[in-house]
């Protein structure tokens, strides 16, 4: 969890230098401050042991035992353009699965830690999610819109899907729900994950397809709730298949 700390760290300092948060030419979508971000990232976290998965410069040492899957700035357009919704999201996977997770807010500092089998916290205090089981009393967080109204009583889109799913996991958010098919790639929500299921909230995939995946190509759409009925709504209304 310090190494995972000192990356965010180390981040935020760059960040702090950045002058141009724009786009970088690189390839779609890509940032300077994602680059800036992975560059120091990359650097802390193989000189410590670990095999990386980063969104920004693909897979580091793979044959390593532990492997930290980062996204260096989720919500990277609304780092660009201000907005304080965008994260630093680390999570290491052992051969059991998700074993640490550190997702911090990196405009606010709030922070999210979690451990396998040990809860998670948010600024070093003990999270639990919303007791929410229904739709029509219920906010969600959206990442992209559905088309139609699902029953909400109130719907958030905010951008960076790690700091939604901990929305959910300390009861900011009831749920949270994917509308695409397949967007987005495990950097983007493995920490999220551990930190809703330590947390004791619920997580799947609107499809029912395998979360925890270990390679850049392929893609899910989370879903995510505080309690598992509120969860079975959410993949009903979307029309998706089983939940995890």
């Amino acid at each position: 969890m310090a190494v995972l700390a000192s990356v965010a760290t180390a981040i935020a300092a760059e960040l702090s230098a950045l002058g141009d948060w724009g786009l970088a030419g690189t390839r779609p979508a890509q940032y300077k401050s994602d680059i800036v971000a992975d560059e120091v990232a990359v650097e802390i976290l193989t000189a410590a042991g670990f095999g990386v998965l980063s969104e920004e410069s693909g897979l580091h040492h793979e044959g390593r035992e532990l492997l930290a899957v980062i996204d260096p700035i989720d919500g990277s357009t609304n780092a660009s353009r201000a907005l304080p919704w965008f994260a630093t999201s680390i999570c290491v996977v052992d051969e059991a699965g998700p074993f640490v997770a550190y997702v911090v807010n990196q405009a606010t500092g709030r922070t999210y830690e979690a451990v396998r089998g040990r809860g998670a916290r948010r600024d070093g205090a003990a999270i639990t999610p919303s007791s929410a089981t229904h739709l029509s009393g219920s906010i969600i967080g959206l990442s992209g819109f559905p088309g139609r109204h699902l029953g909400w009583m109130q719907y958030r889109v905010l951008g960076a899907i790690a700091l939604d799913l901990c929305a959910v996991a300390d009861g900011s958010l009831d749920g949270y729900l994917d509308c695409a098919r397949s967007n987005h790639g495990v950097w983007d929500y493995l920490a999220g994950l551990l930190v809703c299921r330590e947390a004791g909230a619920y997580v799947g995939e609107t499809a029912g397809r395998e979360l925890v995946v270990r390679t850049l190509e392929e893609r899910r759409s989370p879903v995510a709730a505080g309690t598992e009925e509120l969860l079975r709504e959410l993949v009903a209304a979307h029309g998706g298949g089983a939940a995890e």
